[in-house]
């Protein structure tokens, strides 16, 4: 079910305590471009939150993300409207450049004086950073790499090398709960909410961090026979077969990302009884005495601990065929994000979808993957933009309600969604 209107007038008209989750992407009250939308003040108003308490079942997640700068602000007006703050996900990714204003360039501005071009910024090679992320500063069009140029004045030689905005590369989401009713047990059986499905959450292991866990059966007093207690194929992880833990971190995968964590190898285990897991009890009643066996090591960077959200380049245009295309000057936000996955070149280009934050379809699936209920669950998204939250909800197999208040956006959002959301239903047979 999409909306289109105010969220507060709209979710004053859905029944209480009838939502399992909300996962939005509000504004970051920024006020980029002009924006309108983005300078509201919503996303810092504790009434904007109750009225999305009042909405959620006891027990419910609420998953929003936040803007560095600004994330304190929507995280007390979370707090404050009644939900219990539960931990924050960092999602880090590689493609963010930053608006920097040289202050060189603005002293030699001021002074009159001509700086001499001595060269120009090549574009960039990929879209996971390196050369040519420096084409924004002193204030530089987007639409253009700006020349290299050499300060003028003394003082502008003194400041040479001064900006005033650090690389962005992360974003944080807040993880909050509308408080249980009574235990967690009582809130599962009574609302059908509890906590979130950490195995759904599971980040993949690789194929050599496979092992078997083995058993010696000391029953009859023979601890020679081996007898496998599990599938060979079962994986570290928590003691799961379906991948290590999820962590409150998110990366992106891209090479700039992975290259920040360290070279490890661990998991590395010789067998013999000086590795015991245990006792346990076999099919006939007979205990036995668990030991593992040798097992390999894994290595790698350690980004592989953590779930990464790879997305497609081309995600955020499909089901838009036939719309007008807008430039890059409708759709750049002040950071310099308006597509994380998305190189600069890229970002230049007109686009049917020209919504100026589109996440990345995995890593909105991922989330909401990791709030699902056994059931499924209805998600809410008050701020529902040009629908990737819908999309990955079909995706997930969850029903979605989405709210927008610009006309413009609702039109891509049903676009979008119809477009992952047909083939399902033909396949089905709806």
């Amino acid at each position: 079910m999409i909306y289109n209107g105010d969220c507060l007038e709209v979710l004053a008209g859905l029944p209480e305590n009838s939502v399992d989750t909300c996962i939005t992407d509000p504004p970051y009250e920024l006020g980029f471009m002009g924006k309108k939308w983005d300078s509201s003040g919503i996303a810092f108003q504790p009434e904007t939150w109750q009225a999305v308490y009042r909405v959620l079942k006891p027990g419910a997640i609420l998953l929003a993300f936040g803007g560095t700068r600004t994330y304190h602000r929507m995280v007390c007006a979370i707090e404050d409207a009644g939900f219990e703050i539960r931990d924050t996900i960092a999602w880090v990714y590689g493609s963010g450049f930053p608006k920097s204003y040289d202050i060189s360039k603005g002293i030699d501005k001021q002074a009159g004086a001509e700086r001499e071009v001595i060269g120009k910024y090549e574009s960039p090679e990929n879209t996971s950073g390196g050369k040519g992320r420096k084409f924004c500063h002193g204030g530089q069009p987007l639409d253009g790499l700006p020349d290299i140029t050499a300060p003028s004045t003394p003082e502008a030689q003194l400041w040479n090398g001064w900006g005033t905005a650090l690389k962005p590369a992360f974003e944080p989401i807040v993880v909050a709960m509308k408080p249980i009713d009574g235990t967690f047990v009582n809130n599962a059986l009574t609302w059908g909410v509890a906590g979130l499905w950490i195995d759904g959450g599971r980040v993949e292991v690789n194929e050599n961090e496979k092992e078997a866990y083995l058993y010696a059966d000391h029953s009859q007093g023979n601890s020679n026979p081996i007898v496998p207690i599990v599938p060979s194929n079962y994986k570290r992880g928590g003691g799961n077969s379906q991948g290590r833990f999820p962590a409150n971190l998110i990366h992106d995968g891209s090479d700039e990302v992975v290259g920040l964590f360290p070279q490890t190898t661990s998991g590395a285990r010789a067998g013999g009884d000086d590795f015991k897991l245990g006792r346990f009890e076999n099919e006939s009643g007979a205990w036995g005495l668990k030991t593992g066996h040798a097992c390999e090591a894994s290595s790698g960077s350690a980004s592989r601990f953590f779930y990464c959200a790879k997305a497609s380049r081309s995600e955020r245009n499909a089901g838009l065929e036939g719309m007008e295309e807008r430039g890059a000057s409708e759709r750049n936000a002040f950071t310099g994000l308006p597509d994380k996955r998305m190189s600069h070149e890229q970002n230049r280009l007109p686009m049917q979808n020209h919504h100026p934050t589109v996440k990345p379809i995995e890593l909105m699936r991922y989330l909401v993957r990791l709030t699902k209920t056994p059931t499924g669950g209805v998600v809410l998204d008050p701020f529902m933009g040009s629908g990737t939250t819908g999309i990955a909800c079909v995706l997930e197999g969850r029903e979605f309600i989405g709210i927008e208040r610009e006309p413009e956006y609702v039109e891509i959002a049903e676009k979008r969604i119809a477009h992952y959301r047909l083939p399902i239903m033909d396949e089905v047979g709806a």
